[in-house]
């Protein structure tokens, strides 16, 4: 090999190794919660009752917080007039919704048996037994993604909180 070859074939390797080593240092930072439910295409319904509730700076802020979010297929199990009722009443959508949101992260692995306290101030009763997670009635389909400010778990139910007081 020739000194000319010899030093285009190092310039080229450190080159390729720079290039290796910056995509290493830039991998993207994780997407906030309002940001991954707002990605997720089984979390539509989800998504447009944040916005409608205004609840979206709350899962852009810092947190950490975990959210149980229903994918699309619970809401089609929520009778049709419950759903337009909530609609029209912006609080108790806030209300229902609130109660999907832990002020705190909860990995699925740190799920104990029994009541946690939601955002909403009312207990949420949730349990695990080996790999699966349950939120009241509801199961977690799929858990621990992660985001800048939290945690969100898919669950198969729309959660309904006690009666306001």
């Amino acid at each position: 090999m020739t000194i000319t070859a010899f030093r285009s074939f190092a310039l080229s390797s450190v080159a390729a190794m720079t290039l290796l080593l910056s995509a290493c240092a830039t991998a993207p930072v994780p997407a906030t919660l309002a940001d991954t439910i707002a990605a997720n295409p089984q979390l539509s319904t989800f998504n447009r009752l944040v916005e409608q509730a205004e609840l979206k700076s709350t899962l852009q802020a810092a947190g950490p917080v975990t959210v149980f979010a229903p994918n699309d297929e619970a809401f089609k199990a929520v009778p049709a007039k419950t759903l337009e009722a909530l609609g029209k009443d912006k609080e108790q959508l806030k209300w229902v919704l609130s109660f999907h949101i832990l002020p705190a992260q909860v990995n699925a692995a740190d799920v104990k048996n029994g009541n946690v306290k939601t955002l909403q101030g009312a207990d949420l009763a949730v349990g695990r037994a080996g790999d699966f997670v349950t939120v009241e009635d509801g199961m977690v389909q799929q858990a621990d993604i992660k985001a800048s400010n939290g945690v969100l778990h898919i669950v198969d139910r729309v959660l309904m909180p006690p009666k306001k007081k």
